[in-house]
Order: C-alpha cells, then sequence, then structure tokens
C-alpha cells in the first residue's frame, strides 16, 4: 500500500509590522526596494505588494489567498439558459406584435357594445278579426326565445356540439384552436375545407358583426371581437343571443323555429335525440337535411350525442337509447290560418311597409290586428267567382283542354270486356298520365284534373284522381272515375269565325278521349216535385277571362270586412278593389243627385227628359243619350235616379254647376280632383273599388267622411300599441263607474237630411229600377246605384244595408267592351246579392233610421205611390217649375237646341245604366 498523501498546507498570511500600511482601494503602491530572495520565495502573483514605509523602508511583503478554481457550466445548462433567453425574448416580441395585430385589425372594427341591446330579427304576424293567423310577414323566418325558456337540454347539446368549454374560456379557446390546426396540418394537400375552431362567441361575432368571408384577416377580427364581447356580456346573453341567430336550414333561424320546422314542436317538447339533431345542423344543415339526406343526418346526431356523453350532459344509458331512436320529422303545419284573403293580405303588408319601412315590418316581430272577417271573405270570393263564371259561361266559348295524352289502345281482336268490367282505360294505365299533368294556376281547390276516357253522344266518362280530407300533399291519391252529362257542357260553345257558335248537341263536340280537363265534383241530388234524381257527376269548368273585385265594409266605423281583387292571386297578384282605376259610370250619380238634395232640390222636383246639347267649342258638340235611346218628358228627381236616367242627370249637374258635384265627390274620398265639365257627371272620372265603398259608406253614417281600414292595430314584440286606426272616440270606456259615451268626430261633408233622402231614393233604385237584382230574397232594408261605363266596358254595382256597404267591379284588365247590352245591373248587382244573402244571414233585419228634421210622407210618382223624406219648407210631392224647359246654355253663353245637330257628335260618353 502507499503511504497517505498529506495535502499541502496554505502558508500563513504575512502579518504587518509596526509602521506598514495598506495601499488606498484602487490605487497602486510604489515599488518597493527588492528584498533578498528568501529560502522559499512564494510565487510572483502570490507577493504582497510594497509601500513605503515609515522612515523610508518597505513593508514586508502580503500573501494572498490563492483562487478557488472555476466551474465548469454544463451543457443541458447552458442550453436551458440559451432556451429561457429566447422565450424572453419571443414573449416580449409576440407581446408586441400581439399589440401591433390588435391595433392593427381591431381599428375598425364593429362596436360589439350594439350586441347589449340586440334584439333578433322576428317574423310580424298578420291576424284576422277572430284572431286566426292570416300571413307571416319576415326574410328570416325566428321566434326569439330568452335565454331562461329554453330547455336545459337544449343548451346543453349546443355546448357539447359547437364549444365545450364555453363556460371557461374567454372568447377563444386555445386548445380547440390547437386541436384544429393539427388536424388541419394533417390534412394539408387533401382538397378538404380546413375546420375552424371558434367557440360559441367567436361564432356569435361572426354572424352577427363580420362577414363569412373565409380568410385569416376575418378570423384575427373574429377572435378580438369575441375577446370584447365576452367582457361586455354575461355567458348566459351570448348564448341567448346564439341560440336565436344561428341558421339551421329550410328557412330556419334559432332553434325554436327550428323545432317547428323539423318536428312541428315547441322547445319543451323536443326529446334527446331532437335536441341532439337541431345541435347537428350548424355546421352545414343542407348536408344534414333528414328530408334528403336521412342517413348523414342521423349519423351528425349520434356524434353530438357523444359529446354530451363525454361532457357527463346525459348518462351512457340515455346516449345508447337515443342513438337507437329514428330520426322521425314531422313538417311544420301552420295555425289555423284564412284562406282565400290573400288580396286583403297583401294590400296590409303594402299599408304596413308604407307606414314602417320594410325592414322593421319584417324583422321587428310586430302583431297586426286586422278587420277581415274570414266568413265574409270566404262568401265574398265565391259570390265574385260564380258571377265571373255565369258571365263567362254565358258570352265566353270553350277555350279547349288543359292538355291532351295519348290514352292506350285496346287490340281490336281483343274480347269485348264484361258489362260490368271498369273501361280499357282504366287505372293504372291513365293514373300515371294524368299525374304527370300540372296544374294549372287559378284552378280552384274543389276542382279536379281529370281525363276522358270514353264519351258517347250523352255523356262522357272521366278518371280522376282524388285525396282524403286533410291528407298530406304527397299521399297518394286514389283513382275515381265519374261520367260528366252533356246538360254540364251546353255552355261550352266552340269559337266560329271569332264568335261564339252554336251550343254542343252531342259530347263528341266539345271532348275527345284523352283531353285533360277541369270538372268539378257535383254531389247527388234527389228528386224534387218534377225533378228527377240526379247522381253524383262531373261538371266542366274552366277559368274565366273576365275579371272582378269586391269589397265589403262597416260604414259605422269604415273596417273592410272584405276583399277581393280578382279570381285568382295566384294568377295575378294585381288587385283590383285597390289597384285599377276605372271608369264608375252610373254609380257616380248619386253623388250628382246628393249635390242637389244638399243645394236645396226636393226628392219629386221634376226635371225634363229630353235631348240636351253642349257645344263644345272646336271639340265638337257633345249629346249624351239615355241608355234605352227615349225620353221620358218631366220627370222626378227620384224617378230619374231610379231609371238611371242620363239626360236629367246632366241636366240636375248643369242646374247646381259642377262646382258643387266636384267638392263633394273630393269630400267623399271618390277621386283627388275631377275635371268640372258635365260628361264627368256621368261618371267619366276615374276611381277605386276601394273609394267607391267609403263614399257609399258616407250615405249610410249620416254624411261623414268615411276611410276605409284594414289594420286595428299594430303591436310591438313587448306589446305595446305603436298605431291604432282612427276610430269612434269613447268617453267613460275606461272607467267601469261611467256610462260609455261614444262621439263621432269623423269630418261631416253633407248634412244628414239630405244624406237619407238620397238612401231613400236608392232604396227605390233597388226595389223598382237598374238594380231590382241586389235586393231579390234580402230580408233587410237594401239601397244601391247599378254602373255602365262607355262602351259597356265596366260593370258596377254600390250597395248598402244599415249596416254594411258591398261595392261589386266586373270587367276585362285590359278595358274593352263586355258586349252589347252587359250592365251593371246584369253581372255585378246579382253578385252583390250572392254575397249579401250570406253576410245579413245571422243579422236582424234593419231599417234606415231618419235623422232628425225630416218629415216622411207619400206621394205619387207618375210610377206608383213612394215614400220620401223631405226636409222643412219642402212640399211633399210638390215641384218648383219643370228644370230644363229652357234650352241650357251652349260653351259661349249662347242657348243651345235641345235637338239632335249633324256632325261631331259624341253620345256615348259617360255613364248608361
Amino acid at each position: 500500500m502507499s503511504a497517505p498523501v498529506t495535502p499541502p498546507t496554505e502558508p500563513a498570511a504575512p502579518r504587518l509590522t509596526a509602521g506598514e500600511r495598506l495601499a488606498p482601494r484602487g490605487r497602486t503602491a510604489a515599488p518597493a526596494p527588492t528584498p533578498a530572495p528568501p529560502a522559499d520565495p512564494l510565487p510572483a502573483e502570490a507577493a504582497p505588494e510594497a509601500a513605503p514605509g515609515e522612515g523610508g523602508r518597505a513593508p514586508p511583503p502580503r500573501q494572498k489567498r490563492p483562487p478557488r478554481p472555476k466551474r465548469r457550466r454544463s451543457l443541458l445548462g447552458r442550453l436551458f439558459a440559451w432556451l429561457f433567453s429566447l422565450a424572453v425574448v419571443g414573449g416580449v416580441a409576440a407581446a408586441a406584435g400581439l399589440v401591433l395585430v390588435v391595433q392593427h385589425f381591431g381599428a375598425d372594427l364593429p362596436d360589439h357594445e350594439t350586441l347589449t341591446h340586440y334584439q333578433p330579427p322576428v317574423m310580424s304576424r298578420v291576424y284576422a278579426a277572430d284572431a286566426r293567423l292570416l300571413s307571416e310577414l319576415a326574410t328570416e323566418r325566428r321566434i326569439f326565445v330568452p335565454y331562461a325558456a329554453v330547455p336545459e337540454l337544449v343548451k346543453r347539446a349546443f355546448i357539447s356540439a359547437e364549444d365545450q368549454n364555453f363556460y371557461d374560456h374567454k372568447g377563444v379557446d386555445p386548445i380547440a384552436i390547437a386541436r384544429a390546426a393539427l388536424f388541419d396540418i394533417m390534412q394539408y394537400g387533401s382538397g378538404r375545407r380546413p375546420i375552424g375552431a371558434s367557440t360559441i362567441t367567436q361564432q356569435v361575432a361572426k354572424n352577427m358583426l363580420l362577414s363569412n368571408e373565409v380568410s385569416i384577416r376575418r378570423k384575427v377580427r373574429e377572435a378580438i371581437l369575441a375577446f370584447r364581447i365576452e367582457q361586455s356580456l354575461s355567458k348566459e346573453r351570448i348564448l341567448e343571443l346564439y341560440l336565436n341567430e344561428i341558421y339551421l336550414g329550410l328557412q330556419a333561424y334559432g332553434v325554436a323555429s327550428a323545432a317547428q320546422t323539423y318536428f312541428n314542436k315547441s322547445l319543451d317538447e323536443l326529446t334527446l335525440p331532437e335536441a341532439a339533431f337541431l345541435a347537428a345542423l350548424p355546421k352545414a344543415p343542407n348536408n344534414y337535411n333528414p328530408f334528403r339526406f336521412p342517413e348523414a343526418g342521423r349519423a351528425r346526431r349520434d356524434w353530438v350525442i357523444g359529446r354530451m356523453e363525454e361532457d357527463r350532459a346525459v348518462t351512457a344509458q340515455q346516449a345508447s337509447e337515443a342513438r337507437a331512436q329514428a330520426i322521425i320529422v314531422s313538417p311544420f303545419r301552420r295555425p289555423e290560418s284564412v284562406t282565400g284573403a290573400e288580396y286583403f293580405a297583401e294590400e296590409v303588408r303594402r299599408q304596413l311597409i308604407d307606414r314602417f319601412g320594410v325592414e322593421d315590418v319584417t324583422k321587428a316581430g310586430y302583431t297586426v290586428r286586422t278587420s277581415v272577417d274570414p266568413v265574409l271573405q270566404i262568401a265574398a270570393d265565391r259570390a265574385l267567382r260564380e258571377g265571373l263564371m255565369r258571365y263567362d259561361q254565358r258570352k265566353g266559348t270553350w277555350r279547349g283542354p288543359v292538355a291532351k295524352v295519348e290514352l292506350p289502345v285496346r287490340p281490336a281482336n281483343a274480347p269485348p270486356p264484361p258489362a260490368n268490367a271498369p273501361p280499357v282505360n282504366a287505372p293504372p294505365a291513365w293514373a300515371g298520365l294524368l299525374g304527370g299533368v300540372a296544374r294549372p294556376p287559378g284552378m280552384l281547390v274543389e276542382w279536379r284534373l281529370a281525363v276522358v276516357l270514353e264519351t258517347t253522344d250523352a255523356e262522357a266518362k272521366l278518371g280522376f284522381l282524388e285525396r282524403a280530407v286533410g291528407a298530406p300533399p304527397n299521399a297518394p291519391a286514389t283513382p275515381r272515375l265519374l261520367a260528366m252529362p252533356l246538360a254540364e257542357t251546353t255552355w261550352a260553345r266552340p269559337l266560329v269565325n271569332d264568335k261564339p257558335g252554336p251550343a254542343p248537341r252531342r259530347m263528341g263536340d266539345v271532348l275527345k278521349p284523352g283531353d285533360v280537363v277541369m270538372a268539378e265534383p257535383l254531389a247527388a241530388t234527389p228528386a224534387q216535385g218534377r225533378t228527377p234524381a240526379r247522381p253524383e257527376r262531373l261538371a266542366l269548368r274552366q277559368i274565366p277571362q273576365v275579371q272582378g273585385a269586391l269589397v265589403a265594409l262597416d260604414p259605422a266605423t269604415g273596417r273592410v270586412l272584405a276583399m277581393s281583387g280578382g279570381w285568382s292571386f295566384e294568377t295575378s297578384q294585381f288587385n283590383r278593389a285597390t289597384q285599377a282605376l276605372r271608369q264608375p259610370g252610373s254609380s257616380f250619380k248619386p253623388y250628382v243627385y246628393l249635390a242637389a238634395l244638399q243645394s236645396g232640390i226636393s226628392p219629386s222636383q221634376r226635371f225634363l227628359d229630353a235631348p240636351f246639347v253642349v257645344d263644345q267649342g272646336a271639340a265638337g258638340k257633345w249629346r249624351p243619350s239615355n241608355f234605352e235611346q227615349n225620353f221620358s218628358g218631366p220627370v222626378s228627381l227620384r224617378v230619374a235616379l231610379e231609371k238611371s236616367l242620363n239626360l236629367v242627370t246632366v241636366r240636375v249637374a248643369d242646374k247646381i254647376g259642377m262646382e258643387r258635384v266636384a267638392q263633394l265627390a273630393i269630400g267623399l274620398g271618390v277621386v283627388d280632383d275631377m275635371p268640372r265639365v258635365l260628361p264627368a257627371a256621368l261618371g267619366a272620372v276615374e276611381t277605386t273599388v276601394l273609394r267607391q265603398a267609403g263614399a257609399y259608406a258616407s250615405f249610410v253614417a249620416g254624411g261623414k267622411r268615411v276611410v276605409p281600414t284594414l289594420i286595428d292595430s299594430v303591436q310591438d314584440r313587448e306589446g305595446r300599441v305603436v298605431w291604432r286606426a282612427p276610430a269612434l272616440a269613447c268617453e267613460g270606456c275606461d272607467d267601469p263607474g261611467r256610462r260609455p259615451l261614444l262621439r263621432d268626430t269623423r269630418p261631416q261633408v253633407v248634412d244628414p237630411q239630405s244624406t237619407f233622402q238620397l238612401v231613400g231614393m236608392l232604396q227605390g233604385a233597388v226595389q223598382r229600377g237598374t238594380g231590382n237584382a241586389a235586393g231579390q230574397g234580402i230580408r233587410t232594408a237594401v239601397a244601391g246605384k247599378t254602373g255602365t261605363s262607355q262602351d259597356f266596358q265596366d260593370n258596377w254595382f254600390g250597395g248598402f244595408t244599415p249596416d254594411m256597404v258591398a261595392i261589386v267591379w266586373v270587367g276585362f284588365d285590359t278595358p274593352s267592351s263586355l258586349g252589347d247590352n252587359e250592365t251593371g245591373g246584369g253581372n255585378a248587382a246579382p253578385i252583390f246579392r250572392s254575397f249579401m244573402a250570406v253576410a245579413q244571414q245571422n243579422r236582424p233585419a234593419l231599417r234606415f233610421i231618419a235623422p232628425p228634421g225630416v218629415t216622411m210622407a207619400g206621394w205619387e210618382s207618375g210610377t206608383g205611390t213612394v215614400t220620401d223624406a223631405f226636409k222643412p219648407g219642402q212640399e211633399p210631392g210638390g215641384s218648383a217649375p219643370i228644370i230644363g224647359v229652357a234650352a241650357p246654355p251652349g260653351a259661349d253663353g249662347t242657348p243651345a237646341p235641345p235637338r239632335p245637330a249633324a256632325g261631331g257628335v259624341d253620345s256615348g260618353l259617360g255613364g248608361l245604366y
């Protein structure tokens, strides 16, 4: 063994002797004389500095402690220090870069504070008078549901599917971003769309404040806004906005609308599989549409259920049971709505847009209550269509089948079928062919498309497809066979030389096998007296080319109760009740007679019914005539109105002056302005059916101005009334302790006495005059006036009872003659009667009430004893000198002879009948 090594001992530090001192810190001492080297000298670097001492002697050298050996840093330590330094520098750079990014992309961001008071666009709903839904007005079909009303199951489904860390992050989820980035890197070059990692907050920012642009710039702006939104809004408010704003396909915005669209349920009725399916839709609603891609929709739904199980929102058993269930969709069925009121609803929409603007109407969630009565609306549509069909079948021609199909032909050598066998071309041979024929626009719901299978001289056998009442549109139809007797086609005359030919004498004159026609099934009728029983059968139908309009309103308030603007809204949205300006013809005459009554002329005052000529200078001479082309001599004002005598009407207008007539017509709202010329007295002006209805309502309202209204009130989404139609003022209606008092504040255009006199005269026009067809079978009092414009282009009837006004117009959209002798009394008055017969069924029989200041008295009119109202000072049945015996002045002030003049004569301008 080797001997132990003894470590060298460190030399002892030299001690300072008396008179020695240390050099000051930082200063070098002067060199001292080198002493003789010691026996064992110290190393040079360890020798103490010499400093001059006292007496010039150098102090002894100071001995230093040897330095410790330097430790060498490990490679790992140096690497860690380098990485730490790099991280610090990178963090500082990243922070600086983040500040620059935020400043750059966040400079012009939308104001996120608007979301604090944001209300999602909500559809407006329009209701009829009986609270049934009339229409919905929206650009986005959305039903807003507050956060508290959203079931927890629905919330958890969307959070699990779209943002599992929703309640933990501050707007952006870094973990989700990293996961999405890794996936996108792995899928790079595959052509697949990169997936995002947007949180629910980011989706709110994108959907409500940004665009759908696919770019890094948009994602950065989206993230900045998400951070800001999280600082301003609670998680509950953010989720509320998301669930009500998100688009879920099939025009459904928001979860409540989607629940209706896919399952016809409210939110609180959804099951777990249904809620999970809705949560599966935001990524790609069209790709998971259960009507088109049920398997893809189910797979995505099961994925959502799995995420809910991961988040412990549901148990494993609940998830398993939910996955086992199929997606059973139930298309949304709207609440019971009013059918046939499309023209009314469209006019309401136009008025709302004029008042509130299209943005508010489609997004503000208004509740609009209207005046339409669904029962009266159906009656108006039916009466108008039946009247148009009567005219078309009387004056029109058969315009041929809708289509033709090639029916299979039975081979000539085939044995004949048994007597009780169905026809050769029985279904399904013809059913498939008929199913491929498109339904013509404007075809009524009670009509059927039918194919002619075979014909005889007396009848034809037709096949059609029938669906059960209440069956969905996609339900299979049942083929049926019915006969069409020749009697149901006698109106279908062929067109010969552009004119209706003779009535058909055999079925082959009208129909041939393979023709597809419109037909109406008619129920069997039992025998009545000499009328034999008739079996169930088909009647031939076609859509008329003539058009019409009908408006009914309440004269006490002006509320429009029904409005039909044409044959079918499906074929034409042009509303002939409000948009068509047509000449009213003789239905304008009541305004002339009312102006005369107001000027003091009594109903028994006589006028001369004789030729009348007005010299119009360079325009020639105007010579009106009566419809019958005859003259009655002196007639009373009442009889002239009953018979609609043009010549007396012109003399009345000439007597009182056209200025009075014009001011009255303008005051009642018939026109905004009119020429002060005599032809205007016969209806040579233009107005609408709705304006006429308001003016005729003034007759019932005692001369008050009646403004027709379709909208009763408009409420905002909070239930506050933002508009209400002008109505009668009611004092004490808000105080149960007071007796209500109604005050009619509408302007008084005509005095009540004159107005009541006119009402009595118009009753005579219905009872004994041109409007006789309007009052047949009506129990209550009816008054009214017919109207026929020049060349029989427009047919009118304006009539009223004590509690309802109805105006009817018939004509072609492009003004043309309805045919010789086609008058308002023959076409429009029967439509009025059909409507009023239904409207008055459940109403009491009323009579017009005379106002104070008039005397009711009977007198002999020359056509029988009549009863009229007379003002104080007027003698019942009396008359001043006959007006019109002297010729009226011409245009130049000189008398014009009451006889025909040659050349330049227009004898047809204005109303006729």
